[in-house]
């Protein structure tokens, strides 16, 4: 009898045991269930997780024209109309002095096919398609003085590389006023892709600021939809 009493406690405690682990198994199934809804809901209808775009890197948002991707300093005023991105730092008037300008299909959409005509991106002259106002500080708003000369201050064939890989021609001009005050123009231009990237008329404290606004343009998924 004893053996039978063994062998009778040894079957209760086994299906105890049994008991235990099925529900333990349940639960598990539960949680895995519930885990991969989780998942599936994540995922979407797809099956594919949801794409997030990455904020820029520190101090920097991220902007995109027509593709055309670029970080935009914290704290500038942002315009995206007519095909053509506009980046202000505070306290300017929008797409003026210290302003930067993303412009894609430039010189298609323009009636003298500025600034690829004639390579006008390397000329003293090609610094903008209408060249008789003054840009200065305190010329700018006004628009009522004119310009004396201006000299291209970058080597012919000078390039930058930006953040998809490609190389722009990249020009600086200075600029001189007939009230003998004078002011930057800077360009980054592909002609094949024909993006422009251009500070209408620079503001010194920002000189570093604009080579890390060019390095960053990205015009990948641009180039992909042309």
């Amino acid at each position: 009898m004893a053996g039978t009493t063994d062998e009778v406690r040894h079957r209760a405690g086994g299906g105890r045991v049994a008991a235990v682990a099925a529900a333990a198994l349940l639960a598990l199934s539960a949680c895995s269930a519930e885990s991969a809804e989780e998942i599936e809901l994540e995922r979407g209808e797809s099956g594919m997780m949801p794409s997030i775009d990455p904020p820029g890197p520190e101090g920097f948002d991220s902007a995109e024209v027509a593709g055309v991707k670029v970080d935009v300093p914290e704290g500038w005023e942002v315009q995206n109309e007519d095909g053509q991105l506009c980046m202000t730092p505070p306290g300017q008037s929008a797409c003026a002095y210290g302003s930067v300008r993303l412009v894609p299909h430039q010189a298609e959409k323009h009636p003298r096919n500025w600034p690829k005509k004639d390579d006008a991106f390397y000329a003293d002259d090609g610094w903008a398609d209408n060249t008789d106002s003054c840009r200065s500080l305190n010329t700018a708003a006004s628009g009522s003085i004119g310009v004396d000369s201006a000299a291209l201050t970058t080597d012919r064939g000078a390039v930058f590389e930006h953040a998809d890989g490609l190389k722009s021609h990249h020009s600086v001009w200075s600029v001189t006023c007939d009230n003998e005050d004078t002011f930057e123009v800077r360009m980054w231009f592909l002609p094949q892709s024909d993006v422009l990237l251009y500070v209408w008329s620079a503001d010194a404290q920002y000189s570093a600021l604009y080579d890390e606004i060019a390095a960053s343009m990205d015009t990948t998924a641009y180039r992909a939809d042309s």
